[in-house]
């Protein structure tokens, strides 16, 4: 009935294994455990903690802002921002601690939260200039649908652009750096490909990033299934991928990682954006996780994070929970409780203004769930026609 694409699905552990120091399994997508039972974030949080000389690297930032500032209030920097905590953080200490002039630019969330527009708003209104760009709607709308059906995850396309645009900024501009907040891989598992490197090659996104599987892909597989159109075909896909590798070799375009130069502690980041950029948090905790200022901006944000739960048996408690054991600020059996409690929650909220956006019925929704999870025999069984996880971090699990 369905033909998934994910490859990275195909290189999951046939048996699950948990971290002994946070509450990761090595079921996350190129997560490693060593011989101690540690997992790959855990180790390089030690390397934050004890080995990293931050004094050295914040010089190699300077040493990098140096020969980018301009000296006229020219745009010298882009940085990519939703005017969320971590993105807000970075623009606004690149502004007023290092005097650079970012442009800021914003690939737009599928569909606004009340929230996550006044974050937004709040944030370009506390000094910055910003270029929002929303994809064509027909065709964004068509492409989360393939995410979601054949990769199992809707944010796919957001992601294609989240990465690329910044970069086609840079080259229609002459503005040669841009800044990220943190590399996901290093902060919260997955490959060590560029651990002691500061910025990475788009050449790394398809493995790292995209699933395995490139825009390319999805519109293929589209156009086989008949849910894409060559009409549809006729908008430019050019931002859902990067320039050519020559093109950014020319201009010397590099992208680098904020957090490579200063310890990367989100819960701080939210301190200083709700100071400076006006950041506000949600009233009520975001769905699947005990947090109220992650993820915010995005009414479909929630089946990303639910499609990670039924594909490796990882929510979004799962992830709020694992780096806050890194940083400190709980500790493992507290987690333990957060997982327990919040792991896996059904993002009903926001629940029919999804499906409409991407042209599905609830039944279908369904199906294509219940196919993950067939997909996914090392994490879900099924007992007396229900549903059942078979390995969490508290072990309460159904057993073979």
């Amino acid at each position: 009935m369905f033909k998934v694409i994910d490859k990275q699905i195909r290189l999951r552990n046939d048996k699950v294994v948990y971290c002994k120091k946070c509450v990761i399994s090595n079921q996350r997508p190129r997560i490693t455990i060593d011989n101690n039972g540690v997992c790959s974030a855990c180790n390089y949080a030690e390397l934050k903690d004890n080995v990293i000389d931050w004094k050295k690297r914040k010089n190699e930032l300077f040493e990098l802002l140096d020969k980018h500032r301009s000296r006229n209030g020219s745009y010298d920097c882009i940085v990519p921002s939703s005017g969320g905590k971590d993105s807000a953080n970075v623009a606004h200490r690149l502004k007023h601690e290092y005097n650079m002039h970012p442009l800021t630019i914003t690939w737009a969330p599928f569909i606004y939260t009340e929230i996550g527009w006044q974050n937004y708003l709040a944030f370009k209104d506390s000094g910055f200039d910003n270029i929002l760009y929303f994809p064509n709607g027909i065709l964004h709308r068509k492409l989360s649908r393939l995410g979601f059906e054949f990769v199992g995850d809707n944010f796919l396309p957001f992601i294609y652009g989240q990465k690329s645009y910044a970069f086609h900024i840079a080259l229609q501009n002459n503005i040669p750096l841009i800044f990220y907040g943190e590399s996901g891989e290093v902060e919260y598992g997955g490959s060590l490909k560029n651990v002691n490197k500061s910025h990475e090659s788009p050449e790394d996104w398809e493995e790292l990033y995209f699933k395995g599987n490139s825009i390319e892909d999805l519109v293929q597989i589209g156009l086989e299934n008949k849910i894409l159109t060559k009409t549809d075909l006729e908008n430019n896909l050019d931002f859902y991928k990067p320039p050519t590798l020559d093109k950014i070799a020319k201009k010397k375009i590099q992208m680098h990682w904020f957090s490579y130069y200063q310890k990367w502690i989100p819960q701080e980041n939210f301190y200083y954006a709700s100071e400076n950029t006006g950041f506000k948090t949600n009233k009520v905790r975001s769905e699947g996780t005990y947090s109220k200022y992650a993820s915010l901006d995005d009414k479909t944000d929630g089946f990303h994070y639910y499609m990670a739960y039924i594909k490796f048996g990882l929510g979004r408690a799962t992830s709020d929970a694992a780096h806050e054991i890194r940083e400190k600020h709980i500790t493992r059996d507290e987690a333990k409780s957060l997982v327990g409690r919040y792991d896996g929650e059904f993002p009903t909220k926001y629940f029919d203004e999804f499906l409409e956006y991407i042209g599905i019925t609830k039944e279908y929704f369904f199906k294509i769930i219940d196919y993950y999870r067939l997909k996914s025999p090392q994490i879900w069984k099924k007992v007396n026609n229900e549903w059942l996880i078979k390995h969490n971090v508290n072990n309460t699990g159904v057993d073979d």
